[in-house]
């Protein structure tokens, strides 16, 4: 299960020091290389706010109960996966939107969000840290979107079981996952691609892959998985996508001296 240690509260180091919010933004866009992904939405800063920073909350989607969080715990900065604005919305804020907003401008909170890069990057991403957490090694980029890799593949050392790799999955995540399909042999290799990224399925069968793991599943990946004797795991969209935020604050945390608090706001989906 995810370390809890850090949420809701300032991990324990010497007393904060400040950051300036274009060196924070600099030093994410130099490591996540943003403009190298095609994205649903803008990457980065999306709400501006202070200029210096102090304290940094990190979650996995921008929301208002997140952001209140923030303004309790004396936050300057918000760094999520999932940000506000997005290329399928409407134009214009509708009046949930603006009340996710609220919070950020009256309490002058920077939002910064990285989705895709997140998701691709081979130290941070949540694909990557997914993969080691579940004890792969040989990893390797995968899973294509729009030209570039934004997972990862890896293998086992020892083939495992259906029930041993759920049993990772659910040590990793903190969440029972869904087993769909099941591999012809023992599971010896496993493509990921957190989120809602069912359909890649067939790429990691068309690699020779024995299993695949992303967040949600699809009606019709049932018969997929089956008639691919593959084993698809279906770990959830929020569970595996906690990884890659949390590493961006450690490291925030670690370079600048800032706080950082990662606020778990669990979603079933």
């Amino acid at each position: 299960m995810p370390d809890d240690t850090n949420a809701d509260r300032p991990k324990s180091r010497p007393a904060n020091q400040m950051a300036q919010i274009t060196d924070i933004l600099s030093t994410l866009d130099e490591l996540l290389k943003p403009s190298e992904f095609d994205d649903l939405g803008p990457n980065g800063l999306q709400v501006p706010g202070a200029e210096e920073v102090t304290r940094v909350v990190t979650g996995v989607s921008a929301r208002r109960e997140l952001h209140e969080r923030a303004v309790e715990l004396g936050a300057q900065l918000v760094l999520v996966h999932h940000g506000l604005f997005w290329k399928f919305h409407p134009t214009g804020l509708t009046p949930l939107v603006a009340e996710r907003l609220r919070p950020l401008l009256v309490h002058d909170i920077n939002l910064v969000a990285y989705h895709l890069p997140l998701d691709a990057h081979p130290e941070v991403g949540n694909n990557a840290l997914l993969a080691r957490a579940l004890g792969c090694v040989e990893r390797a980029p995968f899973g294509d979107y729009k030209g570039r890799a934004i997972g990862c593949r890896g293998r086992f050392p020892e083939p495992l079981t259906r029930d041993e790799l759920g049993a990772r999955v659910h040590a990793a995540t903190g969440r029972e996952p869904l087993l769909l399909g099941k591999s012809a042999t023992g599971i010896r290799s496993i493509g990921i691609v957190s989120g809602s990224a069912a359909d890649t399925l067939h790429e990691a069968a068309a690699l020779g892959l024995d299993a695949f793991l992303t967040g949600e599943p699809r009606e019709h990946i049932t018969a997929d998985a089956e008639e691919l004797a593959m084993t698809f795991v279906a770990a959830g969209h929020y569970a595996t996508e906690t990884f890659g935020v949390r590493a961006l604050g450690e490291l925030l945390a670690d370079r600048f001296g800032v706080d950082h608090v990662f606020v778990e706001l669990s979603n079933p989906v």
